[in-house]
């Protein structure tokens, strides 16, 4: 099996691409594995060596600032797009992105650091976001916030509750929980062909008229892709952690990201992140095939 997880993602999406009529039903589940992905991730990070530093908290700023700076300059011009540019944008780092970064010798604790207070900031700050943009206009901001808090909390910040539980009840539990984090990968992989399948029946049921602006939305995803990685290598080689700060800035929860587009957002927009999980898996390649050939030369 573990000869195969290189070649995941392409069967996982190509499944959901292929049988999408009847799997796009089972985007429920959708909530319930990001839950257990996250809980698996939490169980399995030592908590004593999270140190917050400043190379977290520009990034925190890149992540947070940037998503509402993007969407208001572009509301008026392509609302899809201005919508695409946030959510790719906010969307928590993910909780793959420790593993891509110890294969590039990088600091895995800072990671895994900044995964978790990425992850946080969002469920704290997402239902105020989603609510200023205007989902749910047919409701108060106030109904839409606690609406929004209560869906969104329930993903993100009950793992990491159930986490924190469970190592004060036993560590031996904890223990054995932390050893079942392969089981995130699997989940994952199920995670990636519902919401392929639901991505692609919406395209499917959608107007021809809309295809070029699903165009536009997959590179505008691609334009913010190269550059939250960019960006974050260059912050991060600031402080001494370039990989650290390319992963975590630019490797996204997408399932998340997606799920939140089209629960949340104009659900073509969901598009942006579908079209980010092949972009940040190219960057990824590409930087994989650059240090081996280092590694190599030296």
């Amino acid at each position: 099996m573990s000869k195969l997880r290189p070649y995941m993602m392409p069967i996982a999406m190509a499944i959901g691409i292929l049988f999408y009529p009847f799997l796009a039903r089972l985007s429920a589940l959708t909530p319930v594995l990001i839950f257990l992905m996250l809980f698996l991730t939490y169980n399995n990070i030592d908590l004593r060596e999270m140190r917050i530093s400043w190379l977290h908290f520009w990034l925190l700023v890149v992540q947070i600032a940037g998503c509402l700076v993007g969407y208001w300059l572009l509301r008026h011009v392509n609302q899809t797009v201005a919508q695409t540019t946030l959510i790719c944008l906010l969307a928590p780092t993910a909780t793959a992105a420790p593993v891509i970064a110890a294969m590039l010798g990088g600091n895995i604790a800072c990671l895994a650091a900044y995964s978790l207070l990425s992850n946080l900031a969002v469920a704290c700050l997402a239902p105020f976001i989603f609510s200023l943009v205007g989902v749910h206009q047919d409701i108060s901001f106030m109904e839409s916030f606690l609406l929004i808090l209560r869906q969104v909390s329930v993903m993100l910040l009950s793992p990491f509750a159930a986490a924190l539980v469970i190592r004060a009840i036993s560590s031996k539990a904890q223990k054995f929980i932390a050893k079942q984090s392969y089981i995130s990968f699997y989940l994952w992989v199920i995670a990636l062909i519902v919401v392929t399948a639901r991505t692609v029946g919406f395209i499917m049921a959608q107007d021809s008229r809309e295809h070029h602006t699903e165009l536009l939305v997959a590179l505008t995803a691609g334009v913010i892709c190269v550059g939250q990685f960019f960006a974050g290598r260059r912050i991060g080689r600031r402080y001494g952690n370039t990989v650290a700060g390319g992963q975590g800035l630019g490797q996204k929860n997408t399932i998340l990201a997606i799920w939140m587009a089209q629960t949340y957002l104009d659900p073509i927009s969901s598009v942006g992140p579908g079209a980010y999980v092949l972009w940040q898996n190219i960057v990824n390649s590409w930087q994989l095939w650059r240090q081996k050939n280092r590694l190599t030369d030296n």
